[in-house]
């Protein structure tokens, strides 16, 4: 297999010298993405004018930078190419491992999972770890311990003549589930991770969130309709839901109390009507509450299909309460600019009233649960 590694650089000059250097210690195809960088990387580039660059005059996101590589990469005849992060994160020592899981395993895609509970590991990129490995299960049927890892070995034929839609962080997300959906065969190869103190992260907590969320509600609602119909018939089992569920529930990191008031929080914002923001917003308030993250992700979900109809039903309904003169739901003649207006606010009123009763509701139903079931125990 002829095979190349990816290294997309932003403001790491610090780093981009040793890791280039191990790179080279192992293969000299290399293609270096500069991303529209600010430091010296530029003047560190310099030193490796024989390698491929690809160089932006302003940062485009990594997942542009990997789009680029690979689409050029391609056009150099390659049949895989490794990407590795310019970090620091990753060590080269294993890129004769991903060269072996390559040669074992044509056609897959290999990623290389690192080993999240390891001491070192940052608690916020462990539970990061987890919130994606469980969407991307969600969305393909398939489970992975390290769907979040930058190193990874892509299958070129796959890939060809895709058309992507992200640009940033999430494209690695889409890259793996659209792949999946592909029908490609995924492969876990262990391999080291260092984190320094000094290490430059550009991930924005919130703004890549709220991007990955977006993204994640849209992958999720095109697997339902499209995709996980098929696939599910061979891979998935509702067990693995429960067992997800029952993990958070036993683990014992939290109260009856935090766990009822995490499905309350995640039922409020399933339904409360910031179309495109409810899973960004329910993570931060639980974040700041220290309520079970997982719990509230999950439970926010309750406004996808085939729950979705039968949310905005009963908040035209409950909304109808309120005015004098109501909108009737059923009623498509009644629709027209004029009268659009009031179905909005109907609509509004009595989603935000369905939130309030929903998570009430839920959280009500859980800790009486929990308490009986622990009183039982």
């Amino acid at each position: 297999m002829s095979c190349c590694v990816v290294v997309p650089t932003y403001n790491n000059a610090a780093t981009l010298t040793m890791v280039l250097r191990g790179v080279e210690a192992h293969t000299s195809d290399i293609i270096v993405v500069n991303d529209g960088s600010t430091d010296q990387t530029n003047e560190v580039l310099n030193e490796f004018g024989h390698l491929e660059q690809i160089s932006f005059s302003r940062n485009q996101g990594k997942g542009q930078a990997l789009r680029s590589a690979l689409a050029r990469a391609i056009e150099l005849g390659y049949n895989y190419a490794i990407t590795i992060d310019s970090d620091g994160q990753h060590s080269t020592d294993d890129l004769p491992l991903m060269f072996e899981a390559i040669r074992s395993n044509p056609g897959k895609l290999i990623m290389g999972s690192r080993t999240m509970k390891a001491e070192g590991i940052p608690k916020k990129s462990s539970f990061g770890n987890q919130f994606s490995n469980f969407w991307f299960w969600a969305e393909t049927g398939l489970r992975l311990s390290d769907t979040q890892t930058g190193f990874r070995a892509y299958p070129l034929n796959s890939i060809k003549g895709m058309k992507w839609f992200t640009k940033r962080f999430e494209f690695e997300i889409e890259a793996i589930v659209r792949l999946a959906w592909r029908n490609v065969k995924f492969v876990e190869q262990p391999i080291s991770v260092a984190y320094e103190e000094d290490r430059v992260s550009h991930f924005r907590p919130f703004q890549d969130f709220a991007r990955i969320s977006v993204l994640n509600t849209v992958l999720f609602t095109s697997a339902l309709l499209f995709f996980l119909p098929r696939l599910w018939i061979w891979n998935f089992s509702f067990s693995g839901f429960w067992h997800q569920i029952k993990n958070e529930f036993t683990s014992g990191s939290h109260s009856p109390i935090k766990l009822a008031a995490s499905v309350g929080l995640g039922l409020f914002f399933g339904i409360f009507p910031i179309w495109g923001f409810q899973m960004a917003a329910a993570f931060a308030l639980a974040s700041i509450m220290r309520l079970n993250r997982v719990v509230v992700l999950l439970s926010s979900n309750i406004s996808i299909p085939p729950f979705l109809p039968f949310v905005i039903y009963f908040s035209f309904q409950l909304g109808s309460v309120f005015f004098t003169k109501p909108v009737e739901f059923l009623n498509l003649d009644s629709i027209d600019l004029s009268t659009i207006h009031l179905h909005l606010s109907q609509y509004l009123v009595g989603a935000v009233l369905l939130s309030i009763l929903t998570g009430v509701f839920g959280f009500s139903v859980v800790l009486s649960a929990l308490k009986f079931f622990n009183f039982r125990k």
